[in-house]
């Protein structure tokens, strides 16, 4: 497929670096900016793509770290677990290449969307020097979807051309609120899908993300889409925040899940002053 123009303008700012995991292969990173780090983590059947539309305002002022993270686009297959927990081996890669990028006392800032909600959680729970955590239509949260989702099996397509409708088609039903051609937004989901080699759906289910914010303890910021379809964004959002101290909760209008995307300038917006400590509006 032909590569979009906003893909490969951001592609050619932003500098790759690979770092080495062990045995288990390496991570991509990619890094724009300058100042204290801010890692963003990007959802399942997902890639460091989903944070198209943030990375360069978020990098006026920081150091963003975005990896795609094991078993996704440019970096290495996912380790089979040795137990239980399907995420130890992705979160052991992740926060190994971390600590080699950024030095493991270096405290960081932490975003997770989706998916990459529950590992950055998770993350923050087990590494030190995590200061603050934003957590944008998070999995993990315990609660049932608002409704099914009629999602199409696009690895059946019989052509190129169809896949990329049911691809659409789903993009559509999950991500966004706004259902308009939007061809950036399907390149972006196409690459990622297609690339996909690891299963995130059951590791997302549960409230593992509740539970990690509980180890954690520490100052944590909720955004979900208004029309996000993964969970009741109003009432869900308050009552996790409720639950402990130093969290706080947004509702971005006219969103769905991918709310960052759709968002992006209240997103923005919100991130950059939690992550300096000002306050929301």
């Amino acid at each position: 497929m032909t590569v979009h123009p906003e893909i490969a303008r951001l592609e050619a700012l932003v500098e790759r670096v690979d770092v080495p995991a062990g045995p288990a292969g390496t991570v991509r990173w990619r890094r724009l900016g300058q100042g204290d780090p801010l890692v963003l983590l990007h959802g399942g059947h997902g890639s460091w793509l989903h944070w198209l539309c943030n990375i360069e305002a978020l990098a006026r002022h920081r150091t963003v770290w975005v990896p795609d993270m094991p078993g996704y686009l440019d970096s290495s297959p996912v380790p089979a677990p040795s137990g239980a927990d399907d995420l130890v081996p992705l979160l052991d890669m992740l926060q190994a290449t971390l600590d080699r990028a950024v030095g493991a006392g270096t405290a960081i800032d932490l975003a997770g969307f989706s998916f990459g909600g529950l590992v950055a959680s998770r993350l923050a729970a087990q590494r030190p020097h995590v200061r603050r955590l934003a957590l944008l239509g998070s999995g993990g949260h315990g609660t049932p979807r608002p409704r099914t989702l009629d999602m199409q099996q696009w690895r059946k397509a019989a052509s190129a051309m169809q896949r990329r409708e049911m691809l659409r088609h789903n993009l559509n039903q999950l991500m966004l609120y706004r259902h308009q051609p939007d061809e950036l937004a399907l390149d972006v989901h196409e690459i990622s899908c297609l690339a996909t080699r690891f299963r995130s759906r059951t590791a997302s289910q549960g409230d593992g993300m509740v539970r990690a914010l509980h180890r954690y303890g520490g100052p944590a910021l909720l955004i979900w889409g208004e029309h996000d379809v993964t969970a009741v964004a109003r009432q869900v959002a308050p009552a996790i925040a409720a639950a402990g101290p130093g969290r706080a909760w947004r509702v971005v209008p006219e969103a769905g899940h991918w709310v960052q995307y759709e968002g992006a300038a209240m997103v923005n917006d919100l991130l950059s002053r939690w992550f300096d400590g000002q306050p929301l509006p």
